[in-house]
């Protein structure tokens, strides 16, 4: 072989190698939080397990604790709520507030209080019904539109309903108020309504429902035939989303994104990598926090890691099934998830990217630090309030805003 030809064909060989590296060397996708491991110490859980079940991997249930470095405060705002359900924010940094009775009211963020908003259609509001979530308009600047989520009682019993009307001119009332989706079939109970709701990024509403808790209810979960139990993508028309994962499928509602929910109460897209997520509650003990993939089948009732409340397993006792999602992170005991929120702002940069969630019989904020979609890391907030936190959203200003089932406004912020 002549010096020219070696010369050749090591190019070449040199060549292809540089090409077979290519698509190992192409720029990763968004992380879904930093890459720097937290500092933790003992899990903030220390009460016992309802359950002797054992985690399908290291770091899905109590995980080791983190603390903020950053001080912080929490400041009651306002007291005078009536029992607080859903909040949003407005375009000019004032909150939207539902109140489990049927009401709306605008606080400022120094804590004002308008007076009851009228026109809003009548709700079931015994034991878990009411005025749940809502949502504004994207474009709520120019078209003034309000969207939320009630129990709408029916003659045949109640179910979660999706309504939407236009806020005067002047806040005083709802115009024009107009039911666009029901999760039927309706039932005669009062629990497990769901509840929360979001726009995604193609301006389409993400909504959640719950199973209505009943052994006779409670297989509709599964029913990809039913309303119940599920995660539903419509449009502002209250109409399926083209492209849903069930769509075009036989004895399936085409407005179905997800299913196989006992009762979510919390809904929140990533700031980094769009990815909805979603947590539930469990009986006692299992508590779910869940990243929610198009057309996957979430477990319940099937698969659970709580038991029944009166201590019984939950169907056949099972924590793992195939075709069945595995929740990212689970409590037991329970700490009742509702509302949640992943914080986006600059104020406390320890806290980026991280989900706060509110706790009803946890009575904290739940602080989870998640990377590559694990929790790595939980802290509880305001612990010491002694309050039931129904929901909690970012604030235009940077900062945390949280509602309580006692009536409380609270600003969470860096001191």
């Amino acid at each position: 072989m002549t010096k020219t030809t070696l010369t050749l064909v090591m190019g070449a060989m040199l060549a292809l190698a540089s090409c077979r590296k290519t698509p190992i060397e192409q720029p990763e996708g968004p992380k879904s939080d930093s890459t720097t491991t937290p500092v933790t110490g003992a899990p903030v859980e220390t009460k016992a397990p309802n359950t002797a079940y054992k985690p399908a991997f290291p770091g899905q249930t109590r995980v080791g604790s983190v603390t903020s470095t950053t001080a912080y405060e929490g400041k009651v705002l306002t007291s005078d709520l009536k029992s607080p359900w859903g909040l949003t924010s407005m375009p000019d940094g004032r909150l939207m507030i539902t109140e489990k009775g049927g009401t709306m009211r605008i606080a400022t963020t120094s804590g004002q209080l308008s007076e009851p908003i009228a026109g809003i259609p009548a709700v079931s509001a015994a034991g878990q019904g009411g005025l749940l979530g809502i949502v504004l308009d994207p474009a709520f600047a120019q078209n003034r539109m309000v969207y939320w989520v009630f129990s709408e009682p029916l003659p045949e019993g109640n179910l979660t309903a999706v309504a939407k009307g236009k806020l005067s001119a002047d806040e005083k009332k709802i115009e024009g108020a107009t039911v666009i989706y029901r999760a039927t079939p309706a039932y005669r109970g009062t629990l497990h309504y769901g509840g929360r709701i979001l726009f995604d990024q193609s301006g389409n509403l993400i909504i959640s429902t719950g199973e209505r808790s009943d052994l006779v209810t409670r297989p509709q979960a599964q029913q990809l035939n039913s309303g119940l139990g599920k995660v539903i993508r419509i449009t502002k028309e209250g109409k399926p989303v083209a492209g849903n994962p069930f769509a075009g499928q036989a004895d399936a509602r085409p407005e179905t994104y997800s299913y196989g929910h006992r009762n979510v109460q919390g809904l929140a897209f990533h700031p980094v990598t769009g990815d909805l997520w979603e947590h539930e509650f469990g009986p006692r003990g299992g508590d779910e926090l869940n990243r929610i993939e198009a057309g996957k089948n979430y477990g319940w009732p099937i698969i659970s890691y709580g038991i029944e409340y009166g201590g019984g397993k939950v169907g056949e006792g099972i924590q793992q099934q195939t075709g069945m999602e595995q929740p990212v992170y689970y409590w037991d005991p329970v700490v009742s998830p509702s509302g949640m929120t992943f914080y986006s702002g600059n104020g406390i940069p320890e806290w980026k990217n991280n989900l706060f969630i509110g706790a009803l019989s946890g009575m904290h904020i739940i602080r989870l630090v998640i990377q590559n979609n694990k929790v790595v890391g939980e802290e509880r907030l305001l612990a010491g309030e002694n309050q039931r936190f129904r929901d909690i959203t970012q604030g235009k200003d940077g900062a945390l805003y949280a509602v309580t089932d006692q009536g409380r406004l609270y600003r969470v912020f860096k001191k």
